[in-house]
């Protein structure tokens, strides 16, 4: 059997209130207090209507300005997340740069002669090292 919570008019015109506020939804007020987001909606509906009455809870305003801290750190917290992986992102990419960069500057003795082997025309004029084989087969031109 389902149990049945009876809450009274100052509870749900603080939880109508805290539903009002800029950048809440009703779905995290009402898992906050840990009720149906239907009864929430139920109940702004009412106090809309005038069937609910009262002020709310007193200090509703300190938890307005709470609410706000809360979710500034929040967003701070998602930021410097953001920031450190952009930052290793940016470090990885320096490294595969910079490797690449290095790979290009030396190129292998096997690589050096397979092109003195196969004539490349950028390499016709240059000299190798002695054991070289040249497109004409004659070693140490």
């Amino acid at each position: 059997m389902r149990k049945v919570h009876k809450y009274g008019d100052a509870f749900k015109v603080t939880a109508v209130k805290l539903s009002e506020m800029p950048g809440t939804l009703i779905q995290d007020v009402a898992r906050i207090l840990d009720i149906h987001p239907f009864m929430l909606s139920r109940w702004k509906k009412e106090y809309r209507e005038g069937k609910i009455q009262g002020s709310g809870h007193p200090d509703i305003g300190k938890l307005a300005k709470m609410e706000e801290k809360v979710s500034e750190l929040k967003r701070i917290r998602e930021l410097e997340t953001a920031l450190k992986k952009a930052q290793i992102e940016n470090d990885l990419l320096k490294k595969v740069t910079q490797f690449n960069l290095e790979r290009r500057r030396t190129s292998s003795p096997l690589l050096t002669g397979i092109i003195k082997r196969t004539g490349s025309p950028s390499s016709a004029g240059t000299t190798g090292y002695p054991g070289a084989v040249t497109m004409h087969g004659k070693k140490g031109r």
